[in-house]
């Protein structure tokens, strides 16, 4: 956990969980650490890791299954890459526009820097 940066805990832990099902960590259908185990190794307080349970479970991405905890949905990977993708163009690029306004590059500029970089 970054306590500096000015992204809130709970998003911190969300980026982690996202982290580990994209890479696979965590399979489809399985369960996901409980609350207090993911608490304890993030050293953040119980109700910080729920909160982003909470946001996931409201997501789709895992299901709680009635005194067993939390699961993985089957289609988690699926779910985690929308969301991501959503956050690209609604944070990542915006602000990226912004920067290169301010810097005056234009597309053509970055259509060339793409063009260069599998050179």
């Amino acid at each position: 956990m970054d306590f500096k940066t000015d992204k809130p805990i709970y998003r911190q832990i969300i980026d982690y969980c996202f982290g580990r099902i994209m890479a696979g960590s965590w399979q489809p259908g399985a369960k996901v650490p409980s609350v207090r185990e993911l608490a304890v190794q993030m050293a953040v307080n119980t109700h910080t890791v729920l909160k982003a349970f909470d946001q996931m479970q409201q997501s789709g991405i895992i299901v709680s299954r009635r005194g067993m905890g939390f699961f993985l949905a089957d289609d988690a990977r699926d779910r985690v890459d929308e969301q991501r993708r959503q956050e690209f163009f609604d944070t990542h690029l915006e602000e990226l526009f912004r920067e290169m306004d301010m810097l005056g590059i234009g597309i053509d500029d970055i259509a060339e820097k793409w063009r260069q970089r599998g050179s």
